[in-house]
């Protein structure tokens, strides 16, 4: 579903990272770890295709990737379900109710976004994902924002989708408890010319 080959990627015109190859299938999760400034969010941006490249390849069909960044991404004035309406419309699905049901936003629907909790904000920018109908998801950190007990809803979500054939890639710093998911440590892979460079927090929250 993703494949990446000898790819070396840059933030600002700096290289951060080198060499990387790596292969997602359906039905598998990768988490990628690593400390700030690595890369992680680089990585991603360049998977999605928000950004080129410095070499290497990035394989991926059209119309397979779905994205949600740091930023959650909801319309404010927009209720629960208008923003997932709105967000469905746009990937040509109509179907919303399992991610309502999914991320406990049942009780919720006719409030507007401004007026949700920064977790409940976050499950609803989470909950996207699974009206893009998209088989690849991306996330950056997904878990920010949210207590154990969302945090487990977001892990049953993931496994569902990985379950139905999906594939995920997620760069977090907590244990998800997705056993089944590979980890990718990008230590190795950091190029000499990144080392100590901060990390570059994207404002891109959906694609």
């Amino acid at each position: 579903m993703l494949s990446v080959s000898n790819l070396a990627i840059a933030r600002g015109g700096v290289p951060v990272l080198e060499g990387l190859s790596f292969a997602l299938n359906a039905g598998e999760a990768l988490v990628l770890r690593g400390p700030n400034g690595i890369g992680k969010t680089t990585l991603l941006r360049t998977l999605a295709g928000l950004q080129p490249p410095l070499a290497g390849e990035v394989h991926v069909g059209e119309d397979v990737l779905a994205y949600a960044g740091h930023a959650d991404g909801v319309k404010p004035t927009l209720s629960v379900t208008e923003n997932l309406d709105f967000w469905a419309r746009i990937f040509g699905r109509s179907e919303i109710a399992p991610a309502i049901a999914a991320f406990d936003l049942e009780g919720l629907t006719s409030r507007a976004a401004q007026n949700l909790s920064a977790g409940q904000k976050r499950r609803l920018g989470l909950a996207r994902m699974m009206v893009t109908g998209r088989p690849v998801w991306m996330f950056d950190e997904p878990t920010v924002s949210l207590d154990a007990a969302s945090v487990a809803l977001f892990a049953s979500a993931v496994r569902t989708h990985l379950a139905g054939g999906g594939a995920a890639v997620m760069a977090t710093h907590i244990d998800l408890g997705l056993t089944e998911a590979r980890v990718l440590d990008l230590g190795p892979y950091r190029a000499a010319a990144g080392v100590g460079a901060a990390e570059f927090d994207s404002d891109e929250a959906f694609l």
